[in-house]
Parts: structure tokens; sequence; C-alpha cells
């Protein structure tokens, strides 16, 4: 897999999703493979069946995010400029069209949570902000057509 760049606090939250999966998660599986077992034929048992299909989905996810954590790069936010926009750099935009103002974060594509106002870098909306400036008007192109917006902010 290829490296993947977080943040501390993303890097944190993974091994968190991690610990629970491994801790909590995949022991509740194997309680209700066992229950299920415990029921007698398993050739019709709906249950065991769905506990086994739940515990191939669990052991996949905590793979994954092992494989995530493992080839994780911290990226050192104490090297992160406001000069431009760049990741890690929480941006207020203005929609012209519509004058009201956004504020996000942008992150890597592991981190993106729109509810917490951090976008992927990969998006239409940050790769078209990416090296503006405040006061810059930036067009972006997204499925519903062409944005317009302004830099009003970057900080950290």
């Amino acid at each position: 897999m290829a490296i993947s760049y977080m943040t501390k606090e993303g890097y944190d939250k993974k091994m968190a999703e991690l610990a629970h999966l491994e801790n909590v998660e995949r022991p509740d599986v194997v309680r209700a493979i066992a229950e299920a077992r415990d029921k007698g034929d398993l050739s019709e048992n709906a249950e065991y069946d769905a506990a086994k299909e739940r515990q191939g989905m669990l052991e996949a996810k905590i793979a994954e995010l092992k494989n995530l954590v493992a080839n994780a790069r911290i990226i050192d936010e104490t090297k992160i400029g406001t000069d431009e926009v760049q990741l890690l750099n929480k941006v207020t935009i203005k929609n012209l069209k519509l004058g009201n103002e956004m504020t996000y974060t942008i992150v890597t594509e592991s981190e993106a949570n729109l509810r917490e106002g951090k976008i992927s870098i990969t998006t239409p909306i940050a790769k078209g902000l990416l090296g503006h400036k405040v006061g810059d008007v930036v067009e972006v192109q997204v499925p519903a057509g062409v944005m317009q917006f302004e830099i009003v902010k970057i900080s950290i």
C-alpha cells in the first residue's frame, strides 16, 4: 500500500478505532459465533452465518486499518505556512454567487469528515484552492458546474 500522510490527531483517531475494533468488537463477534454454534445445526443457522459474515467484515476492516497506520507518515504541523492554501490549512471562502462563507480544513483523504469541516485534498474545491492566497478568486469545477470562491482567510 502507498504511504498515507496524516496529522497526529488523525493518526491517534485511527489507532483508537483499531484498538476498539480489536478489543471490543472482535470479542463481541467471537461471543456471537459461540452462542450461535451452541444452538445446534450450523447448516441452517442464520445467526451463525450472520455472525461469521460480521467477523469477516470486521477482520477486513482491522487489516485495512493496520495497513493504513503501518504506512502512515505524520505531517509536521509546525512547518505549515499560511501564505497560500496548502494541506492542513483552515480556509475561509466566500461563495461569490450566494454570498455565504464557509470554513474548511484541508486534510488527507483518510481524515476527511465533512461534519467536522474537514475536506479531502482530492476534492474539487480543495484542488481549486491549493496554491492560492487571501483575496484570490478561484473558479472551481464541481459536478453542479463552475463555482467562484474568494479566499477570505487562511489559518492553521
